[in-house]
């Protein structure tokens, strides 16, 4: 990797650290960089994966304020969350390399579709909380956990995004309480698939290292001053990252 290859990867790092602690979706910045590199794509997703980890302890540092009191909900969703992730894990190194190429792309566009109705999604949550959410979120908002916890250990991208909208619907709390929780449960994802990851796959540690450093600076932008980047900028930045990325992968 050149010095220059090395920048780009961590100046990724610290966009998608900050977009991972806004709303989540940072991967569609670092993935891509990578697989531009020539990282085969299940060693991109497994490194960009281990690398975002401190990335997303620095995220849930920032907004540790709006964790207090959650620990209940954190450790019932968080458990989902565990065992979603690992299951996504599993299935990633599990499935042929040839399923992560067909399968990713699509996940890819799915992320980006998310991204692009976000304010759509925000509106209806809006909505929800003010005809009064379940205060619990029941069996519908445990099982769509896991759910998007096999989705984040398989692929991650945009995870974020469906679990704001997810306990933004179904719980009845503020959404930066709300956001503090989807980090939380994000890094519960993101390291039970690292863990895993470290025993089973092929790791690109320069890759990781990068990601990382960058990662951590752009957890704590994220959590401090990143809500005041315009959101119609981040969504466009993130759209067109990630159809180079299903554009390399279609192609490559």
């Amino acid at each position: 990797m050149t010095l220059w290859e090395g920048l780009a990867v961590l100046l990724a790092g610290v966009g998608a650290g900050t977009i991972n602690a806004i709303v989540g979706s940072g991967t569609l910045i670092t993935f891509p960089v990578l697989l531009a590199l020539g990282l085969p794509p299940v060693t991109a997703n497994v490194s960009n994966t281990l690398g975002l980890v401190p990335g997303s302890v620095s995220g849930v540092i920032g907004y540790r304020r709006e964790l207090a009191g959650q620990g209940r909900r954190l450790r019932r969703l968080g458990t989902a969350s565990l065992f979603g992730g690992l299951l996504g894990a599993v299935l990633l190194v599990r499935l042929p390399s040839e399923a992560f190429d067909t399968i990713v792309p699509v996940l890819i566009l799915l992320a980006l579709v998310l991204v692009v109705i976000q304010p759509r999604v925000a509106r209806a949550v809006a909505a929800r909380r003010g005809e009064g959410g379940d205060p619990d979120g029941g069996p519908l908002l445990l099982t769509g956990v896991f759910l998007t916890g096999i989705y984040g250990g398989y692929f991650g991208a945009a995870q974020g995004v469906l679990l704001l909208a997810l306990m933004g619907m179904l719980l009845q709390d503020s959404m930066q309480r709300i956001n503090a929780v989807k980090n939380g449960l994000a890094l519960i994802v993101n390291a039970v698939a690292a863990v895993f990851f470290l025993f089973t796959s092929v790791i690109d540690w320069t890759a990781v290292l990068l990601i990382a450093a960058g990662s951590v600076v752009g957890g704590q932008v994220g959590a401090k001053v990143g809500r005041r980047l315009p959101a119609p900028v981040l969504r466009t930045v993130i759209v067109v990252v990630g159809l180079i990325a299903v554009t390399r992968l279609l192609l490559g």
